[in-house]
């Protein structure tokens, strides 16, 4: 089956995941996970995409953010990717390609969506039984979101803010909504909507983004079940 164009719209949230190339590592020390840090941040700033959640794990990334103009994400991840292979096998003595091919996105809606993407990316680790807890998980944007870490690569979306007028209030709201187990049905959905290239929204969401772009944004193919590992 062919793949769905990509969309790309500014202004949108986009949730991204990027995944090694058959499933190998990406990082390997502190080192990288830095590394590929700084470069995020770099590119980030220079193509003018707010990151909004982010998790590294060990044999790929998951991204939340936002463009402020067209192709903007796909420039820092072209950017970002490149760079970050050269300092990779440079640092490792290696050679040849890291990524699995380009990587994957879908679209966004904000709201309560917006949210449950928030939490899919901070429970990388917890899903893959790395931790118990996202707080004891250094390389995501959670410490920053609930704990309140002072970061200059994370920009809060206007959903976050909304969770309170306060910081230490805010930070409180946002690590109550990790008290609930996400459902089966949200994680399908989203690991789906990534996978598949496709919308995660309402229908009346979807059918602006239709109406807008005129490309396709639901499937009915089903793919083989990931484990939580490759989430």
């Amino acid at each position: 089956m062919a793949r769905l164009p990509r969309i790309d719209l500014p202004n949108i949230p986009q949730h991204i995941i990027q995944r090694g190339n058959n499933r190998q590592a990406c990082f390997y020390h502190e080192k990288d996970f830095k590394a590929y840090l700084n470069w995020l941040k770099y590119y980030s700033l220079k193509e003018d995409v707010a990151i909004h959640a982010w998790v590294l794990m060990t044999n790929h990334v998951h991204l939340l953010c936002t463009p402020k103009k067209p192709k903007a994400v796909s420039f820092m991840m072209q950017g970002l990717g490149r760079r970050y292979v050269q300092y990779f096998n440079y640092s490792h003595q290696r050679t040849g390609t890291l990524w699995e091919g380009r990587y994957k996105s879908c679209l966004v809606q904000n709201s309560n969506y917006l949210l449950e993407v928030y939490r899919y990316i901070e429970l990388n680790p917890v899903r893959a039984g790395m931790v118990d807890n996202p707080t004891d998980y250094p390389w995501s944007s959670y410490q920053i979101n609930a704990l309140g870490k002072v970061s200059s690569l994370v920009s809060y979306h206007d959903q976050y803010l909304t969770l309170a007028q306060s910081d230490t209030e805010r930070q409180v709201s946002y690590m109550a909504l990790f008290e609930e187990k996400m459902t089966d049905i949200n994680e399908q959905t989203i690991r789906k909507s990534v996978n598949k290239g496709l919308v995660l929204g309402d229908d009346k969401f979807k059918s602006t983004i239709v109406a807008l772009t005129g490309n396709k944004v639901n499937s009915g193919c089903r793919g083989r079940p990931r484990s939580a590992i490759d989430d």
